[in-house]
């Protein structure tokens, strides 16, 4: 129920996918709540989601995001603007190349928003906007990331769950138990114990230039999401034709080439500072709120760190009310700390900083766990 309520945004479609799943009414001497499940946080964090409704922090602020739209648009035609009256030497080629990569991260933001249905209160326009964010914008596929993303809130930090992990074991080993599990079988496809050295120079500036645009193109063809490669292809068109014009074929394959790099590491860093650093482990069916809690931590709000990050230094609010439009993480977080010290649960909030260096110290941290039991130790 929770799931599915934090997920859809028209209570009227939830009926609609649950009715069918009905198969007839609990007698009243059974629980309602399995046993691994929290039954009195189950209870307060519904009528904590009954109070965020009542209190309107589910409407968004369309002219919050519509500033957001347009601060991307400035950006990338500003890019645009400096090859073209200033020319393409050296300094306005990094000028340029670094609005890019500004406007580029602010969409994958954006587009985040979008996917999540809370920029509109109809699903239709936010649908329509996420394809003109991510596909024209970005070029990536809308259905490809909403495929990916959903599984990734359902059960994040859930082994074979989450798609977000399946780095491991092929490219990090991750989490203490998996590390363990992993060395004992002596299992080894890479030397795990310097994984926390070859991070930098793997996940953060290739994740996008190489597996990222790979997939959402195999994924949007194999499931025939023509609509999305259509508007896909009108973000290269437009890239190749305005950029084409000012720049020769080996500086226009440095610029997409460095700022898909750029665009990687900050987006690699960000998204992985609030998820690596937390317990990893197999589903193992808790409650909606312990389970993103466990899989989840915040970073330290200011107004850079809210448009850094796009909010997502609020990482914790945005697992438990993925559909709250971001300007409202802020109001709700007290709520949700409440909620945590009540039930004794921990609310991890770290500095900016820090968060980027708790990535590092897990896969340290794993990498040694790993080589110890490889080595019987």
């Amino acid at each position: 129920q929770d799931a599915f309520v934090a997920f859809h945004v028209d209570k009227v479609l939830v009926s609609k996918y649950l009715k069918p799943l009905q198969i007839g009414e609990l007698a009243p001497d059974q629980p309602s709540v399995e046993p691994t499940k929290n039954e009195m946080l189950v209870k307060d964090f519904r009528e904590l989601r009954a109070t965020v409704e009542r209190m309107g922090l589910l409407e968004p602020n369309q002219l919050f995001f519509f500033l957001l739209l347009a601060h991307i648009l400035l950006l990338d035609t500003a890019a645009w603007l400096i090859l073209f009256y200033f020319g393409t030497s050296l300094l306005p080629f990094v000028f340029s190349l670094l609005l890019l990569t500004i406007s580029q991260v602010q969409a994958s933001w954006l587009q985040h928003d979008l996917g999540h249905l809370s920029v509109f209160r109809k699903t239709k326009w936010n649908h329509l906007l996420h394809k003109f964010v991510m596909c024209h914008l970005i070029g990536a596929s809308a259905k490809w990331w909403t495929l990916l993303h959903s599984q990734h809130h359902a059960k994040p930090n859930c082994f074979h769950k989450d798609p977000d992990i399946d780095m491991h074991p092929f490219l990090f080993t991750l989490g203490k138990k998996f590390s363990v599990e992993l060395g004992i079988k002596k299992k080894k496809y890479m030397p795990y114990n310097h994984q926390h050295k070859y991070f930098f120079i793997t996940l953060p500036p290739l994740l996008f230039p190489t597996y990222f645009h790979c997939h959402t193109f195999y994924i949007a063809y194999t499931k025939k999401y023509w609509a999305d490669l259509a508007w896909m292809l009108t973000f290269y068109i437009r890239f190749f034709y305005t950029y084409g014009s000012l720049l020769e074929t080996k500086t226009l394959n440095s610029l997409i080439s460095l700022h898909r790099m750029l665009e990687s590491s900050w987006f690699v860093w960000v998204s992985q500072m609030n998820h690596i650093p937390m317990d990893i482990d197999y589903d193992k069916n808790l409650d909606w709120v312990s389970m993103q809690l466990l899989a989840t931590c915040n970073v330290e709000q200011s107004l850079f760190n809210d448009w850094f990050t796009g909010h997502l230094n609020f990482q914790i609010e945005h697992h438990l009310f993925p559909s709250m439009p971001r300007h409202n993480y802020c109001k709700v977080a007290p709520l949700v700390k409440s909620l945590c010290a009540k039930h004794g649960l921990e609310y991890q909030c770290k500095p900016l900083l820090t968060a980027f260096a708790d990535i590092v110290h897990s896969l340290k941290t794993s990498g040694e766990l790993w080589h110890d039991a490889y080595l019987h130790k």
